[in-house]
Protein backbone atom coordinates (compact mmCIF):
# COMPACT_ATOMS: atom_id res chain seq x y z
CA UNK A 1 0.00 0.00 0.00
CA UNK A 2 2.91 2.28 0.58
CA UNK A 3 4.49 1.70 -2.86
CA UNK A 4 0.82 2.64 -3.67
CA UNK A 5 0.59 6.03 -2.01
CA UNK A 6 4.07 6.83 -3.81
CA UNK A 7 3.68 5.79 -7.15
CA UNK A 8 0.51 7.76 -6.58
CA UNK A 9 2.27 10.96 -4.76
CA UNK A 10 4.83 10.80 -7.41
CA UNK A 11 2.67 11.25 -10.44
CA UNK A 12 0.60 13.96 -8.73
CA UNK A 13 3.94 15.55 -8.08
CA UNK A 14 4.96 15.42 -12.09
CA UNK A 15 1.73 16.23 -13.00
CA UNK A 16 1.84 19.53 -10.90
CA UNK A 17 4.98 20.49 -12.32
CA UNK A 18 3.47 20.11 -15.94
CA UNK A 19 0.54 22.10 -15.34
CA UNK A 20 3.29 24.83 -13.94
CA UNK A 21 5.58 24.48 -17.04
CA UNK A 22 2.64 24.54 -19.45
CA UNK A 23 1.51 27.71 -18.08
CA UNK A 24 4.68 29.59 -17.87
CA UNK A 25 5.27 28.77 -21.45
CA UNK A 26 1.93 29.64 -22.75
CA UNK A 27 0.91 32.60 -20.88
CA UNK A 28 -2.01 33.37 -23.40
CA UNK A 29 -4.63 31.68 -25.22
CA UNK A 30 -3.38 29.55 -28.10
CA UNK A 31 -0.67 27.14 -29.37
CA UNK A 32 3.11 27.53 -29.17
CA UNK A 33 5.29 25.60 -31.22
CA UNK A 34 9.09 25.78 -28.98
CA UNK A 35 10.36 22.82 -30.55
CA UNK A 36 9.99 21.01 -33.74
CA UNK A 37 6.76 19.09 -33.40
CA UNK A 38 6.16 19.99 -30.04
CA UNK A 39 3.07 21.89 -29.91
CA UNK A 40 1.48 23.54 -26.31
CA UNK A 41 -1.87 25.12 -25.99
CA UNK A 42 -3.98 26.68 -23.51
CA UNK A 43 -7.42 27.78 -23.46
CA UNK A 44 -9.34 29.38 -20.55
CA UNK A 45 -13.29 28.80 -21.60
CA UNK A 46 -14.55 25.48 -22.75
CA UNK A 47 -14.45 26.34 -26.45
CA UNK A 48 -16.84 24.51 -29.64
CA UNK A 49 -15.95 21.85 -32.03
CA UNK A 50 -12.71 22.36 -33.80
CA UNK A 51 -12.69 20.39 -37.25
CA UNK A 52 -9.03 19.54 -37.91
CA UNK A 53 -6.78 16.55 -39.43
CA UNK A 54 -4.78 15.47 -36.69
CA UNK A 55 -1.12 14.04 -37.18
CA UNK A 56 0.16 10.75 -35.96
CA UNK A 57 1.10 12.54 -32.57
CA UNK A 58 1.15 11.46 -29.07
CA UNK A 59 -0.75 14.16 -26.47
CA UNK A 60 -0.92 14.77 -23.31
CA UNK A 61 -3.11 17.27 -21.25
CA UNK A 62 -1.62 18.67 -18.16
CA UNK A 63 -4.51 19.97 -16.93
CA UNK A 64 -8.24 20.43 -18.25
CA UNK A 65 -10.16 17.78 -20.62
CA UNK A 66 -11.07 17.06 -24.10
CA UNK A 67 -13.06 15.13 -26.83
CA UNK A 68 -12.43 13.65 -29.89
CA UNK A 69 -14.45 12.39 -32.94
CA UNK A 70 -13.84 10.65 -35.03
CA UNK A 71 -16.54 9.24 -37.66
CA UNK A 72 -19.32 8.27 -34.75
CA UNK A 73 -16.73 7.44 -32.26
CA UNK A 74 -15.90 9.12 -29.80
CA UNK A 75 -12.16 9.17 -27.60
CA UNK A 76 -12.06 11.62 -23.95
CA UNK A 77 -9.14 12.02 -22.32
CA UNK A 78 -7.78 14.22 -19.19
CA UNK A 79 -4.47 14.47 -16.85
CA UNK A 80 -4.49 10.57 -16.33
CA UNK A 81 -5.35 9.39 -19.82
CA UNK A 82 -3.18 9.80 -22.93
CA UNK A 83 -4.03 10.13 -26.60
CA UNK A 84 -2.46 8.12 -29.10
CA UNK A 85 -2.77 8.77 -33.39
CA UNK A 86 -0.71 6.71 -36.21
CA UNK A 87 -1.76 8.37 -39.09
CA UNK A 88 -3.65 11.42 -40.22
CA UNK A 89 -7.19 11.84 -39.81
CA UNK A 90 -9.71 14.15 -40.20
CA UNK A 91 -11.28 14.65 -36.25
CA UNK A 92 -13.64 16.98 -34.28
CA UNK A 93 -12.09 18.09 -31.49
CA UNK A 94 -13.48 19.82 -28.03
CA UNK A 95 -11.77 20.90 -24.92
CA UNK A 96 -14.73 19.94 -22.19
CA UNK A 97 -12.72 21.36 -19.11
CA UNK A 98 -11.49 24.87 -19.27
CA UNK A 99 -11.61 27.77 -16.88
CA UNK A 100 -9.68 31.28 -16.20
CA UNK A 101 -7.97 29.63 -13.03
CA UNK A 102 -7.61 26.31 -14.33
CA UNK A 103 -7.35 26.79 -18.31
CA UNK A 104 -6.63 23.77 -19.89
CA UNK A 105 -3.70 23.06 -20.62
CA UNK A 106 -2.38 20.87 -23.87
CA UNK A 107 0.85 18.79 -24.88
CA UNK A 108 1.57 17.23 -28.37
CA UNK A 109 4.02 15.44 -29.70
CA UNK A 110 4.71 14.39 -33.67
CA UNK A 111 5.45 11.23 -34.29
CA UNK A 112 7.79 10.68 -37.31
CA UNK A 113 7.17 6.72 -39.37
CA UNK A 114 10.78 6.71 -40.25
CA UNK A 115 11.72 7.57 -35.76
CA UNK A 116 9.30 5.14 -34.92
CA UNK A 117 10.34 2.66 -37.30
CA UNK A 118 13.81 2.95 -36.35
CA UNK A 119 13.34 2.41 -32.65
CA UNK A 120 11.14 -0.77 -33.42
CA UNK A 121 13.59 -2.36 -34.81
CA UNK A 122 16.30 -1.19 -32.08
CA UNK A 123 14.03 -2.47 -29.56
CA UNK A 124 13.33 -6.01 -31.48
CA UNK A 125 9.75 -4.83 -31.34
CA UNK A 126 8.29 -6.89 -33.73
CA UNK A 127 4.35 -6.94 -33.96
CA UNK A 128 2.43 -9.48 -35.79
CA UNK A 129 -0.70 -8.11 -37.49
CA UNK A 130 -3.28 -7.07 -35.11
CA UNK A 131 -7.40 -8.24 -34.97
CA UNK A 132 -9.49 -5.48 -36.61
CA UNK A 133 -10.22 -4.37 -32.91
CA UNK A 134 -6.84 -3.01 -32.90
CA UNK A 135 -6.87 -1.03 -36.26
CA UNK A 136 -8.34 1.98 -35.43
CA UNK A 137 -5.41 4.66 -35.83
CA UNK A 138 -6.39 6.51 -32.40
CA UNK A 139 -7.07 5.52 -29.13
CA UNK A 140 -6.96 6.56 -25.27
CA UNK A 141 -4.62 5.06 -22.82
CA UNK A 142 -3.84 5.19 -18.78
CA UNK A 143 -1.24 7.84 -18.67
CA UNK A 144 1.80 6.00 -16.17
CA UNK A 145 4.41 7.72 -14.79
CA UNK A 146 7.33 7.25 -16.76
CA UNK A 147 5.02 8.44 -20.20
CA UNK A 148 4.13 11.56 -17.70
CA UNK A 149 7.87 11.81 -16.60
CA UNK A 150 9.37 11.77 -20.17
CA UNK A 151 6.72 14.68 -21.22
CA UNK A 152 7.69 16.82 -18.47
CA UNK A 153 11.15 16.12 -19.23
CA UNK A 154 10.51 17.82 -22.99
CA UNK A 155 8.55 20.85 -21.11
CA UNK A 156 11.90 21.58 -19.02
CA UNK A 157 13.85 21.52 -21.91
CA UNK A 158 12.27 24.60 -22.50
CA UNK A 159 14.25 26.53 -19.87
CA UNK A 160 17.67 24.69 -21.26
CA UNK A 161 17.34 25.60 -25.02
CA UNK A 162 20.80 25.23 -25.56
CA UNK A 163 20.40 21.34 -24.64
CA UNK A 164 17.21 20.83 -26.30
CA UNK A 165 19.08 19.52 -30.04
CA UNK A 166 20.60 17.12 -27.98
CA UNK A 167 18.28 15.79 -25.25
CA UNK A 168 14.99 16.06 -27.62
CA UNK A 169 15.66 13.36 -30.08
CA UNK A 170 16.59 11.17 -27.14
CA UNK A 171 13.45 11.98 -25.26
CA UNK A 172 11.34 11.41 -27.82
CA UNK A 173 12.59 7.91 -28.83
CA UNK A 174 12.16 7.19 -25.24
CA UNK A 175 8.49 8.19 -25.17
CA UNK A 176 8.12 5.95 -28.73
CA UNK A 177 10.14 3.15 -26.79
CA UNK A 178 7.69 3.16 -23.80
CA UNK A 179 4.30 3.81 -25.79
CA UNK A 180 6.15 0.15 -28.01
CA UNK A 181 5.94 -1.51 -24.66
CA UNK A 182 2.58 -0.51 -23.49
CA UNK A 183 -0.50 -1.83 -24.41
CA UNK A 184 -0.33 0.16 -27.57
CA UNK A 185 2.77 -0.55 -29.23
CA UNK A 186 0.41 -3.07 -31.79
CA UNK A 187 -0.73 0.64 -33.03
CA UNK A 188 2.16 2.06 -33.95
CA UNK A 189 2.90 -0.52 -36.67
CA UNK A 190 0.24 1.96 -38.49
CA UNK A 191 3.91 3.89 -38.88
CA UNK A 192 6.02 1.33 -40.09
CA UNK A 193 3.89 0.21 -43.39
CA UNK A 194 4.71 -3.57 -42.32
CA UNK A 195 2.40 -6.53 -42.70
CA UNK A 196 -1.26 -6.55 -42.71
CA UNK A 197 -3.84 -4.40 -44.65
CA UNK A 198 -2.93 -1.11 -42.37
CA UNK A 199 -0.34 0.09 -45.16
CA UNK A 200 -2.68 0.13 -48.09
CA UNK A 201 -5.37 2.28 -46.49
CA UNK A 202 -1.87 4.38 -45.33
CA UNK A 203 -1.80 4.61 -49.16
CA UNK A 204 -5.00 5.25 -49.64
CA UNK A 205 -5.37 8.07 -46.93
CA UNK A 206 -1.86 9.69 -48.85
CA UNK A 207 -3.88 8.80 -51.94
CA UNK A 208 -7.15 10.93 -50.72
CA UNK A 209 -5.51 13.46 -49.35
CA UNK A 210 -3.65 14.62 -51.96
CA UNK A 211 -6.29 13.93 -54.57
CA UNK A 212 -9.38 14.78 -52.27
CA UNK A 213 -10.67 17.28 -55.10
CA UNK A 214 -11.03 14.68 -57.64
CA UNK A 215 -13.92 12.26 -58.27
CA UNK A 216 -13.07 9.24 -55.67
CA UNK A 217 -13.39 5.89 -57.91
CA UNK A 218 -13.69 3.29 -54.60
CA UNK A 219 -13.28 0.42 -57.14
CA UNK A 220 -10.34 1.46 -59.18
CA UNK A 221 -8.31 2.64 -56.30
CA UNK A 222 -8.69 -0.57 -54.34
CA UNK A 223 -7.79 -2.53 -57.47
CA UNK A 224 -4.33 -0.33 -57.61
CA UNK A 225 -4.44 -1.72 -53.52
CA UNK A 226 -4.76 -5.01 -54.78
CA UNK A 227 -7.73 -5.06 -52.36
CA UNK A 228 -11.79 -5.92 -53.52
CA UNK A 229 -13.91 -2.83 -52.90
CA UNK A 230 -16.04 -4.34 -50.38
CA UNK A 231 -12.87 -5.81 -48.42
CA UNK A 232 -11.19 -1.88 -48.98
CA UNK A 233 -13.96 -0.17 -47.45
CA UNK A 234 -14.23 -2.33 -44.58
CA UNK A 235 -10.38 -2.25 -43.99
CA UNK A 236 -10.53 1.40 -44.32
CA UNK A 237 -13.47 1.72 -41.92
CA UNK A 238 -11.65 -0.39 -39.47
CA UNK A 239 -8.88 1.77 -39.32
CA UNK A 240 -10.51 5.44 -39.78
CA UNK A 241 -14.14 5.16 -38.19
CA UNK A 242 -14.91 6.39 -42.09
CA UNK A 243 -15.75 4.98 -45.57
CA UNK A 244 -13.73 6.18 -47.82
CA UNK A 245 -15.94 9.16 -49.34
CA UNK A 246 -16.68 10.40 -45.64
CA UNK A 247 -13.37 10.53 -44.76
CA UNK A 248 -13.01 13.24 -48.54
CA UNK A 249 -15.44 14.78 -47.57
CA UNK A 250 -14.24 15.53 -44.03
CA UNK A 251 -10.76 16.77 -45.87
CA UNK A 252 -12.77 18.73 -48.95
CA UNK A 253 -14.98 20.92 -46.43
CA UNK A 254 -12.30 21.26 -44.07
CA UNK A 255 -10.30 22.87 -46.85
CA UNK A 256 -13.14 24.88 -48.25
CA UNK A 257 -13.22 26.50 -44.65
CA UNK A 258 -10.13 27.22 -44.86
CA UNK A 259 -10.20 28.98 -48.16
CA UNK A 260 -13.48 31.62 -47.16
CA UNK A 261 -11.42 32.29 -44.05
CA UNK A 262 -7.70 32.38 -45.46
CA UNK A 263 -8.38 33.42 -48.68
CA UNK A 264 -11.70 35.15 -48.51
CA UNK A 265 -13.34 33.08 -51.19
CA UNK A 266 -16.93 33.02 -51.35
CA UNK A 267 -18.73 29.74 -51.36
CA UNK A 268 -19.50 28.93 -54.47
CA UNK A 269 -15.71 29.58 -55.39
CA UNK A 270 -14.93 27.84 -52.64
CA UNK A 271 -16.94 25.14 -53.41
CA UNK A 272 -15.44 24.52 -57.00
CA UNK A 273 -12.19 24.63 -55.84
CA UNK A 274 -12.38 21.30 -53.76
CA UNK A 275 -14.07 19.88 -55.82
CA UNK A 276 -18.15 20.17 -55.55
CA UNK A 277 -19.78 20.64 -59.10
CA UNK A 278 -23.16 21.69 -57.04
CA UNK A 279 -23.30 25.32 -54.32
CA UNK A 280 -26.09 24.19 -53.49
CA UNK A 281 -25.11 20.29 -52.29
CA UNK A 282 -21.70 22.25 -51.07
CA UNK A 283 -24.13 24.21 -48.96
CA UNK A 284 -26.00 21.54 -47.49
CA UNK A 285 -22.89 19.37 -47.10
CA UNK A 286 -21.36 21.96 -45.11
CA UNK A 287 -24.26 23.13 -43.07
CA UNK A 288 -24.43 19.47 -41.85
CA UNK A 289 -20.50 18.91 -41.21
CA UNK A 290 -20.27 22.69 -39.23
CA UNK A 291 -24.06 23.36 -37.93
CA UNK A 292 -24.66 26.75 -40.40
CA UNK A 293 -24.40 27.89 -44.13
CA UNK A 294 -20.71 28.44 -45.25
CA UNK A 295 -20.46 32.24 -44.71
CA UNK A 296 -22.31 32.36 -41.93
CA UNK A 297 -19.81 30.16 -40.26
CA UNK A 298 -17.47 31.94 -41.43
CA UNK A 299 -18.54 35.19 -40.33
CA UNK A 300 -18.63 33.35 -36.71
CA UNK A 301 -14.90 32.08 -36.92
CA UNK A 302 -13.77 35.64 -37.68
CA UNK A 303 -15.75 36.98 -35.06
CA UNK A 304 -13.84 34.59 -32.71
CA UNK A 305 -11.02 35.65 -34.17
CA UNK A 306 -10.57 31.70 -35.89
CA UNK A 307 -8.95 30.50 -32.24
CA UNK A 308 -7.97 27.18 -32.18
CA UNK A 309 -6.19 24.95 -29.97
CA UNK A 310 -4.31 21.88 -30.71
CA UNK A 311 -5.16 18.63 -28.34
Amino acid sequence: MDVMKQQAQHLQTRREELVEGIARMVPAEGIIQPLKGLYLGRLSVPFEKLHTVLKPSFCVIAQGSKEVLLGDHRYQYDPLNYLLTTLELPCVGQVLEASREYPYLSLRLELDPQLVSSVMVEAGHYVSPGNPADARAITVSPLDVNLLDAGLRLVRLLDAPTDASILMPMITREIIYRLLRGNQGGRLRHLTLTGGYTPAIAQAIQRIRQDFDQTLRIEQLAGELGMSSSGFHYHFKAVTAMSPLQFQKQLRLQEARRLMLSENLDATSAAYRVGYNNAAYFNREYKSIFGNPPMRDVQQLRDTNGATVAP
